[in-house]
């Protein structure tokens, strides 16, 4: 009863904590054609949930590590633009290899550097027992895939929907630099600070978002 009390609250831990992750999925894979589309959200899925298994024995030593969360934040933040710059190409009839390869890079090192003050979470919880850490993650797959399908199929039919998701982004971009243990050190910056930085980073990234959409659609009428 008590293990399975706890694989249960892992699962619910992971997917409360695996939106972000079926955000960079969707927006990662949304300029292949539907089936590399398919493959790649499959396959960004088990390497999220692989890699939270092997990181979860080492999280707090990451968490740790200077410079890591603001290498990551700035990375969520490219990938932000990239995806916005992108935003006004349909997806292609037939992807070339670099640009899967492309979107399972960015899926994969973005979920290593956006996962790892959750992964203390499911660690704590599971009491540093493998196979319970293994039995959650695992569990929470079908949720990250049908996450990240419907989230793509939505961004298809309203693309306004990218540049929201770039704003979230933006936002857990700004979250992770002013978090990491360098710019705490060097800067301590206050609450007031970070929801600041967020805010305009989330606006920012939406109005060039829009504004990039408007110039595509300008561009194709002409």
């Amino acid at each position: 009863m008590h293990f399975l009390l706890t694989a249960l609250s892992i699962v619910l831990i992971d997917l409360l904590l695996a939106g972000d992750n079926a955000l960079v999925i969707a927006l990662a894979v949304r300029s292949l054609p539907p089936r590399e589309r398919r493959i790649g959200i499959v396959g960004g899925a088990a390497a999220a949930v692989l890699l939270r298994v092997g990181l979860t024995f080492v999280a707090a030593q990451l968490l740790a590590t200077p410079y890591l969360q603001l290498v990551g934040g700035l990375f969520i933040l490219w990938i932000a633009v990239r995806v916005l710059i992108d935003c006004s190409t349909p997806p292609e009839e037939v992807a070339a290899p670099k640009r899967f390869w492309q979107a399972i890079w960015y899926i994969v090192v973005a979920d290593i550097t956006m996962s790892v003050d959750n992964i203390l979470a499911i660690a704590g919880a599971s009491q540093g027992n493998f196979w319970l850490i293994l039995f959650g993650l695992a569990v929470s797959i079908p949720f990250i895939v049908l996450s990240s399908n419907l989230l793509s199929r939505l961004m298809d039919r309203w693309p306004a929907l990218i540049c929201i998701g770039a704003g979230i982004l933006g936002k857990v971009g700004g979250e992770m630099i002013l978090t990491d243990r360098f710019v705490v050190r060097m800067w301590a910056p206050g609450d007031l600070l970070r929801w600041t930085v967020e805010g305009v980073l989330t606006a920012a990234l939406i109005v060039f978002g829009w504004w990039w959409m408007r110039r595509g659609a300008r561009e194709t009428v002409t």
